[in-house]
C-alpha cells in the first residue's frame, strides 16, 4: 500500500530570529478576497486619522534675542549649527541637537542684521596645519560686511560645535597651509576674540544680502548695485565687479548652486534680474506685477527659481523661460517674507506677513502641506530648512528661532524595522487614496487661527468678485476678442534681454 505524507519544513513556519512574529501564509488569488477595496480604504482612513492624530509640528523655541530675527543661515558641512541676526545687531551661533547657543556676537554691528551667511568652505590656521575652520558673513545697515570665526572657542556659553566633516578635511591638508578642496589659509590672530570681526568690509549705501560661492572664495552683496567680493584680499581691497540694471535697490542676491557663476537678485523696482559672473553683466530681467521679498534656488534642479512675492503668492520659474512662472503657490493671506527649498529639492518652507508658516510639496501649488502657527509667534522674516530635510526654520519678530518637523507627525528617534515597514505602508495608503471620500477631506483640512480664517473669507470673496468683473469686462468690451490671461502669465509684466 502507498501512502502520501505530508511533509513541511520547520524553518518555513518558525520566526527568523528570537522575538520575531511567526509569518503568515497568504493565498494572494483576487478571488478569495472580495472585499480586499474597502479593507485597504478602511486602513487608509485609520491611516489619514491617525497622522493628524499624532501631527505635533513643534519642537522647541530658541530663546536670546532681544529683537526679531530678520536673518538665518545654516551650515552646509554641520548639521546642527545654524546662525541667527536680529534687529538690535545681535548675532546668535546655535546648537541645534542640544537647542542652545554656542556663541553669541554681541553689537556685531550698529544696525538691523539684514543678511548672514556661512561660508561653505574650509579655512587653514597658518600655525597648524590641522586646525580647521569655518567663517560666516553679516551685513547690515551700518553700511558694512563683516566676516566672523564661525568655530569659536568655547565662552561658557555652549560647547565648540562638532565639524562633521572633519575627518574629510584633514585628509585634504596640504603641508603649505592650504586644502586641494577650496580650502583657504586662515588669518585669525588668536590674541583676537572670537567677538571680534576678522575683516571689515565697507560701502557707501547699506547692504541688504549676502550670498557665498559654493566652490570660491567670492562672495556677492545687494545694496544698490550686486557687488563681488574676494575673501582672501581683505577689508581694503575694492569689490571684484559690480553689476546693475536700474537705479533701484536691491533687496536679495543669491548664488546658484550648481550653476556656480549664476546668480539671481531681486530688487524694490519689481524686477528679478539673473547675472553671469563669467561676462560680469546681466543676464535678463523681468518685471513682476508686485515686489519678489525672497528668493530662492532648488537644489537639485539648477534652472527652477523660487519667488516669494508681495503678492501673497510664491512663483517657480525656470530661468530658460522666465515670460511664464511654473507653478504657483497660494494659500497665504499676507506677503510672503522668505522662502527655502529642503536640500533634496522636493519640498518649500514659506514664513509669511500673516505670522504662519507653510510647508508645501514642489509642484503641488493648490494648497500647502502643512500650516504651523502658534500664539507667541509674530511676523516672519527668515525661514530655511535644515541640512537633513527634517526640520524647519522660522524666525519672527517676536525675538524667537523656532523648530518644526518638516512632517507634522514624524516620530523623532529610532524606528524598530517592524514600525519603520507600518508607517511606509500606511503612508503609501494615505497617497494611494488621498483624493477619495473622507481620506481627502480629512488630508485637506487644517485648523487655522480666526484671524486666518476671516483673511481667507475676505480674500476669496475680493478674488470672485475680480473674477465677475473681468468677465464682465470681456462680455461687453474688445477685451472679449481676445483669450483671458493664465494666472502664472499675468504676474509677469514684461521680460527685458
Amino acid at each position: 500500500m502507498k501512502i502520501k505524507a505530508l511533509s513541511r519544513s520547520l524553518d518555513v513556519h518558525a520566526p527568523a530570529r528570537q522575538g520575531d512574529p511567526a509569518p503568515l501564509s497568504r493565498n494572494l488569488d483576487p478571488s478569495l478576497h472580495p472585499f480586499d477595496r474597502p479593507r485597504e480604504y478602511t486602513r487608509a482612513l485609520n491611516a489619514a486619522k491617525l497622522d493628524r492624530l499624532f501631527a505635533k509640528p513643534f519642537v522647541g523655541a530658541l530663546e536670546g534675542h532681544i529683537d526679531g530675527i530678520y536673518a538665518i543661515a545654516k551650515d552646509t558641512n554641520r548639521l546642527n549649527v545654524v546662525a541667527s541676526g536680529s534687529g538690535d545687531g545681535e548675532i546668535r551661533l546655535w546648537d541645534l541637537a542640544r537647542q542652545r547657543p554656542i556663541y553669541v556676537y554681541p553689537k556685531a554691528h550698529a544696525g538691523i542684521i539684514q543678511s548672514v551667511c556661512i561660508s561653505p568652505l574650509t579655512f587653514v590656521s597658518p600655525s597648524s596645519d590641522h586646525a580647521i575652520g569655518r567663517r560666516m558673513l553679516s551685513c547690515s545697515t551700518d553700511r558694512t560686511v563683516k566676516l566672523w570665526d564661525a568655530d569659536p572657542l568655547p565662552d561658557g556659553l555652549g560647547l565648540k560645535a562638532v565639524d562633521d566633516e572633519a575627518d574629510e578635511d584633514d585628509d585634504d591638508m596640504t603641508t603649505g597651509g592650504s586644502l586641494r578642496r577650496g580650502g583657504l589659509l586662515s588669518t585669525r590672530d588668536k590674541d583676537v576674540p572670537a567677538s571680534e570681526p576678522l575683516t571689515v568690509y565697507s560701502g557707501k549705501v547699506a547692504f541688504n544680502s549676502l550670498t557665498h560661492h559654493a566652490s570660491s572664495a567670492v562672495f556677492a552683496s545687494a545694496s544698490s548695485s550686486i557687488q563681488t567680493w574676494d575673501l582672501e584680499r581683505g577689508g581694503s581691497s575694492d569689490p571684484l565687479l559690480s553689476m546693475t540694471w536700474g537705479p533701484d535697490a536691491i533687496n536679495v542676491v543669491r548664488f546658484n548652486y550648481s550653476e556656480r557663476e549664476v546668480l539671481a537678485s531681486a530688487g524694490s523696482d519689481r524686477g528679478v534680474v539673473l547675472y553671469d559672473l563669467r561676462s560680469g553683466k546681466p543676464l535678463t530681467k523681468m518685471v513682476m506685477q508686485m515686489r519678489a521679498n525672497d528668493i530662492a534656488w532648488n537644489p537639485v534642479e539648477p534652472t527652477v527659481l523660487a519667488v516669494a512675492s508681495e503678492d501673497h503668492n510664491v512663483y517657480t520659474f525656470d530661468m530658460r523661460n522666465l515670460k511664464s512662472a511654473t507653478q504657483i503657490y497660494k494659500d497665504h493671506v499676507a506677503a510672503v517674507m522668505s522662502v527655502d527649498f529642503s536640500p533634496t529639492g522636493s519640498e518649500l518652507v514659506t514664513g509669511s506677513y500673516d505670522r504662519t508658516l507653510r510647508v508645501w510639496d514642489y509642484g503641488k501649488g493648490n494648497h500647502s502641506r502643512d500650516i504651523y502657527h502658534t500664539k507667541r509667534m509674530q511676523r516672519i522674516f527668515s525661514t530655511a530648512f535644515s541640512m537633513d530635510a527634517r526640520f524647519v526654520l522660522s524666525g519672527s519678530d517676536d525675538g524667537n528661532l523656532r523648530i518644526w518637523k518638516a512632517k507634522a507627525s514624524e516620530k523623532l528617534g529610532m524606528l524598530s524595522g517592524r514600525e519603520m515597514a507600518n508607517r511606509e505602508y500606511a503612508e503609501s495608503l494615505r497617497q494611494k487614496w488621498r483624493g477619495v471620500g473622507d481620506v481627502a477631506k480629512i488630508e485637506r483640512q487644517r485648523h487655522v487661527p480666526k484671524a486666518i480664517k476671516q483673511a481667507q473669507k475676505l480674500k476669496r470673496t475680493m478674488i470672485d468678485a475680480r473674477k465677475v468683473k473681468e468677465e464682465n469686462r470681456r462680455r461687453h468690451t474688445r477685451a472679449g476678442e481676445k483669450k483671458p490671461k493664465a494666472a502664472r502669465k499675468d504676474a509677469i509684466i514684461q521680460q527685458r534681454d
